[in-house]
């Protein structure tokens, strides 16, 4: 089987595909002026979007790992992440607090999904 892969950079893609399982990089805000809410909402928005390019959605999810700046920001993100994540199926997640690369990212989510059938 081949590997697909969507919006290639030359540092990285941002969908890989392969055998009907979808691989995301970190999805980050790309309005950074916004609180914690506005940069989750923001991030879950890209994440939605490319699982729809891929051929999948918010209940295929497989695994999810949250980095956020400060654990401060737990609270909101969550409070974003519930009124988002499909009900009945919530993924394995894992949540660390990380230096993140860009120090105006407050929040960057990292997603496994399946494809729909």
């Amino acid at each position: 089987m081949a590997v697909i892969r969507y919006h290639v950079g030359s540092r990285l893609s941002e969908i890989a595909i392969y055998n009907g399982t979808i691989y995301l990089a970190g999805q980050i805000a790309e309005d950074t002026d916004q609180d914690i809410t506005g940069q989750t909402r923001e991030v879950l928005g890209h994440i939605d979007r490319l699982l729809g390019e891929a051929n999948s959605d918010k209940s295929h999810l497989l695994s999810v790992q949250i980095y956020v700046s400060d654990m401060v920001h737990f609270s909101g993100m969550n409070a974003v992440w519930d009124a988002w994540v499909a009900e009945g199926n919530t993924p394995p997640r894992a949540t660390v607090e990380a230096k993140l690369a860009n120090p105006a990212c407050l929040v960057e989510i990292v997603v496994i999904a399946a494809q729909r059938a």
